[in-house]
């Protein structure tokens, strides 16, 4: 029960970091609430197929190195540009535009993250975006 509360919860703190990152037109627009669940839903997919896949050719991501960083951001970027794809109400302006978009969910990510832990809450919208962070800065 624990680990579905757990998905459950980072798939809304995911939605609300596109949200929020849409409303401010750093190349990601969302359509509205109910795209950006549907987006975070797609991004999750998306993003863990090219990891596995990209694990089976040896290519780990987890890598907290400046060569891990711009690895992972160029992978999120690309999955930002194939959500796309499949969301109706979400819309990525290029590759330029999902590089920003990126970068703009990893910081809003980690702002979310770190304003639930100064509440008392232990929860993380995007884990991968605590290393990235940890690694950029």
């Amino acid at each position: 029960m624990a680990t579905l509360l757990s998905i459950l919860l980072s798939w809304l703190l995911s939605a609300l970091v596109i949200y929020i990152v849409g409303r401010l037109n750093l190349g990601l627009t969302v359509g509205s609430f109910t795209s950006a669940l549907i987006a975070a839903a797609v991004i999750a997919i998306v993003s863990w197929l090219i990891t596995w896949l990209l694990g089976l050719i040896g290519i780990n991501l987890g890598n907290s190195t400046l060569i891990g960083v711009i690895v992972s951001l160029i992978v999120a970027a690309i999955v930002l540009m194939i959500s796309d794809r499949f969301v109706s109400g979400m819309a990525v302006n290029g590759f330029v535009g999902a590089l920003v978009a990126a970068v703009a969910i990893a910081v809003v990510a980690w702002l979310v993250g770190w304003l639930l832990g100064l509440l008392g809450f232990g929860a993380d919208a995007n884990p991968t975006t605590t290393l990235l962070l940890r690694a950029l800065f």
